[in-house]
């Protein structure tokens, strides 16, 4: 096999992966099922989800350090066998356990999430030049943010014919089958392996560093704290949406049946992740950031506006590429800054912004709504967090060159 068609057959096997193990998607189906059947309670069927995003957060900055110690292979092949194990366990959980689900779901699934999402991305960035580093990102977690689109309908469908319980089963089976053969695909390139430069390179595609820092060394760099601090204020808008967007139709717009409206943000979500991936590779990672804060800057200033089903759809639409586009661009630009030998521990630790995001979005458009009864102050304050985002954006530059210039300064 040519290098050029391993190359192809990690990007392709990796987002494959993160399409099967997007079962997180699926819970909100999970959770409407487990209230109407089991009598749970709304706070008691949440619980597995949200101990799985928290595990996952962990598990992901864990795995991160482990795959830049004994490769990809092995840790996506535990995640995969994780969360197929997990979601087959939960299967047998009596209906009124809901600490046994929150185990097998949120504990041992969100494991396996966790190693897998952390392991595929590096991977497949090895393999490309670079400049496609953007592009590479964008697919491959454009996979993991495409799986709602299928997820939540085949979730539905087997429920309706065979149960929560036997669904849990089938759709760890199927994790199983189709994801462990696809980790074989998965590895690392030959320690001399030199990607080719494509023959129309733009002039503004956007430079390594050319440094090889380990995480401590990177979080003691400012440009570290820079990144973590946008990504938090940048993401949290995003999430906020994608938590309360049924209630924000439904509530502004009278939108009655807002269902579609989460397949939509999903498949906006995807977009975004591929689109602002491939946008960075030619105008640069801190200019695509600089017009995704732009853009959701803007929308959350009018989403109050948003009374009608058109500009509700508008509005998800805008939500949601611009923070997939997120997505994408925060893991290529820290391979850019910090290079790509230790990039899995690396990205671990910037992704732990995404996890305070996913709990400061929510926050804030529940304690808006507690306080005033709707969303709008919410929405004016993650414009004001994007605002600041900006100016950090603005003041963020690659190491190389904030080197350099710092020397400059130091002989003026």
């Amino acid at each position: 096999m040519s290098k050029m068609s391993k190359a192809t057959g990690v990007l392709v096997a990796g987002t494959c992966i993160n399409l099967t193990i997007g079962v997180l998607y699926a819970w909100s189906v999970i959770k409407k099922a487990l209230v109407a059947d089991w009598g749970w309670t709304n706070t008691d069927a949440s619980m597995p989800y949200n101990v799985a995003i928290v595990v996952w957060a962990i598990a992901l900055l864990a795995a991160g350090a482990m795959q830049d110690r004994i490769g990809p292979k092995k840790v996506i092949t535990l995640g995969v066998t994780l969360v197929g194990a997990g979601m087959i366990l939960s299967s047998f959980i009596p209906q009124d356990s809901v600490m046994g689900l929150t185990i097998a779901f949120g504990g041992i699934v969100g494991t396996g999430i966790g190693f897998a999402y952390a392991c595929v991305t590096p991977a497949a960035m090895k393999w490309f030049h670079s400049s496609k580093k953007g592009m590479v990102s964008g697919i491959t977690v454009g996979g993991f943010g495409l799986a709602a689109v299928y997820l939540a309908p085949l979730c539905t469908s087997l429920i309706e014919h065979f149960g929560i319980s036997q669904s849990f089963m089938i759709l760890g089976a199927a994790v199983l089958l189709i994801g462990l053969p696809l980790t074989r695909v998965i590895s690392n390139p030959p320690a001399d392996y030199t990607p080719a430069a494509p023959a129309n390179l733009s002039p503004t595609a956007p430079k390594t560093s050319g440094h090889e820092l380990t995480w401590k060394e990177m979080m003691k760099t400012r440009q570290f704290y820079f990144l973590w601090i946008m990504f938090v204020f940048s993401s949290s808008a995003g999430v906020m949406i994608i938590g309360n967007l049924a209630s924000i139709a439904t509530d502004q717009a009278g939108v009655l049946n807002p269902a579609y409206l989460v397949s939509i943000l999903a498949i906006a979500n995807a977009s975004g992740r591929v689109g602002g991936g491939m946008l960075s590779d030619k105008i640069g990672r801190t200019n695509t950031m600089l017009l995704a804060f732009a853009v959701q800057a803007a929308n959350m200033m009018l989403f109050a506006t948003y009374t009608d089903a058109t500009m509700i759809l508008v509005g998800t639409v805008v939500a949601g590429m611009a923070y997939g586009s997120l997505m994408s661009v925060f893991p290529s630009t820290t391979a850019d800054f910090y290079g790509l030998k230790n990039y899995g521990a690396n990205y671990g630790v910037l992704y732990t912004a995404w996890g305070v995001s996913g709990f400061v979005g929510p926050m804030l458009a529940g304690w808006a709504v507690d306080t005033t009864g709707t969303y709008s102050l919410a929405f004016t304050i993650s414009a004001g967090l994007l605002a600041v985002a900006i100016v950090l954006g603005f003041m963020t530059k690659p190491l190389k060159l904030a080197k350099a210039e710092e020397t400059a300064a130091a002989n003026a």
